[in-house]
């Protein structure tokens, strides 16, 4: 057997060995030398094999002779040909979640679930481009009951292409949002290129998806899907005679949801009422009964249940021997997702005067991108906060626009600039939401200050 053939049973008969950076190599690990932006991989082949890893996988000649290095000429080609042949030998349930947000919450939310009475194996972090979907699909766990796989896309053909990989049998698309609106130039475009993940000449497999509409381009989904033969829709929103949010009441310092599942009533107490989390956990309890699982272990196990990193978790960090809370909002960004993390924030049983927010520019918003940002600072502006910090050139636009705001936006341009304010202006006890899109200077930030946590 070629050490080829080897890397091949070697991936197929494990789980979760396939690592692109040196860091997170142990023993045992397969690395993945890719070219970067700047340097390749292989710089860190020797480092690999020191830490233990069994294979090194490059398409640069350029390394020393070592028999754990394998070269390929298209290392993309490569993997994708093993990635389709482990998906055949899977014989578990495969998910696909999609979507403009909220994607990961919703896959780390039903993974938090499922893993407590089954095998599970779940794409890491926001793995949801081409190498994130096939190293998911190598690091799959062929005994698993249930596999979760993140689809994104940021133009158009993307999905048709990853969905042809997946083919998941179970669908769910998150909601149809102003992401990446860019290159898609209209939701109704977005919602398209979704759909390509139930059409039935893309992805033979899929029997169920499960929807949540509440605008004109989710409607488009529906549409689509309808057309579709041996496909079950199944909806969580209002229209649904099966699962939806029937009504929220405050109770005591939290508030009593009452959930309409299969038409049975079913009451659980929530300290906040997020709607998109509320919507996550629909969307779990839907899949539990199409499924016949026990809900109960959903139930039990909902408080447990803590926000992902950058998309809502709560730290509390200490600066200057001041007590302070930081929401979490740093890891993307569009004006659906930003209206309704300052919509919750307002909500926030907190005096106003301690509420501070950090916004960072909104990221692949196209020719509308000056417009967008101005129409949220009026959304904001509904509400008075005790700072309002904002970063980037587009929101230093839109202020130029704005008429007599009621709050007072503070332009700061950089990192260091926010967190020299910030150590110089805040109070003990003050609450922070910091909301922006990767890759700016307010997600730098959110990564500075995240290290003072206690």
């Amino acid at each position: 057997m070629n050490k080829y053939s080897k890397l091949e049973r070697y991936i197929f008969c494990n789980k979760d060995k396939i690592k692109i950076s040196s860091k997170d190599i142990k023993r045992g690990d397969i690395f993945l030398a890719l070219k970067g932006k700047k340097i390749h991989g292989n710089k860190f082949i020797n480092e690999s094999i020191k830490k233990g890893a069994e294979f090194c996988v490059t398409d640069n000649k350029n390394y020393k002779e070592n028999k754990k290095i394998l070269y390929v000429e298209n290392i993309f080609k490569y993997l994708s040909d093993i990635a389709l042949r482990k998906r055949d030998l899977y014989k578990g349930k495969v998910i696909g979640i999609t979507g403009s947000a909220g994607k990961t919450t919703l896959k780390e939310t039903l993974a938090f679930f499922l893993s407590s009475n089954n095998t599970i194996s779940f794409s890491k972090k926001s793995y949801n481009n081409e190498l994130g979907v096939l190293i998911s699909l190598l690091n799959l766990n062929l005994n698993s009951r249930f596999a979760i796989f993140e689809i994104g896309t940021n133009n158009f053909g993307e999905i048709k292409f990853l969905t042809k990989l997946v083919r998941p049998s179970e669908i769910f698309i998150t909601n149809i949002q102003s992401t990446h609106i860019e290159n898609f130039k209209t939701k109704n475009n977005i919602a398209k290129e979704k759909s390509d993940i139930f059409i039935s000449k893309y992805n033979n497999n899929r029997k169920k998806i499960y929807l949540n509409i509440c605008s004109d381009s989710e409607d488009i989904l529906l549409k689509k899907a309808k057309k579709e033969k041996n496909l079950k829709i199944i909806r969580i929103d209002k229209s649904s005679k099966k699962y939806l949010i029937k009504k929220i009441l405050p109770f005591k310092n939290s508030y009593q949801v009452t959930l309409l599942i299969n038409k049975k009533n079913i009451n659980i107490i929530s300290r906040s009422i997020e709607m998109h989390r509320l919507n996550n956990l629909l969307f779990c309890l839907a899949f539990y009964k199409e499924n016949s699982l026990n809900i109960n272990s959903i139930l039990k196990r909902f408080k447990l249940l803590k926000p992902v990193e950058g998309r809502g978790s709560t730290h509390k960090i200490f600066l200057k021997n001041k007590k302070l809370t930081i929401i979490d909002e740093s890891y993307n960004a569009n004006p659906d997702t930003m209206i309704q993390s300052i919509k919750y924030f307002k909500d926030i049983k907190k005096n106003n005067n301690k509420k501070i927010v950090i916004l960072g520019t909104m990221n692949e918003m196209g020719k509308k991108a000056n417009m967008l940002h101005l129409n949220l600072l009026r959304e904001l502006d509904k509400s008075i906060f005790k700072f309002v910090i904002l970063c980037g050139e587009f929101f230093e636009r839109s202020i130029e626009k704005f008429v007599n705001p009621r709050n007072e936006f503070i332009i700061i341009k950089n990192k260091n600039k926010i967190m020299k304010f910030i150590t110089e202006k805040v109070h003990n006890n003050d609450i922070i939401l910091i909301k922006c899109s990767n890759s700016t200077e307010v997600n730098s930030f959110a990564k500075e200050i995240l290290k003072k946590e206690i």
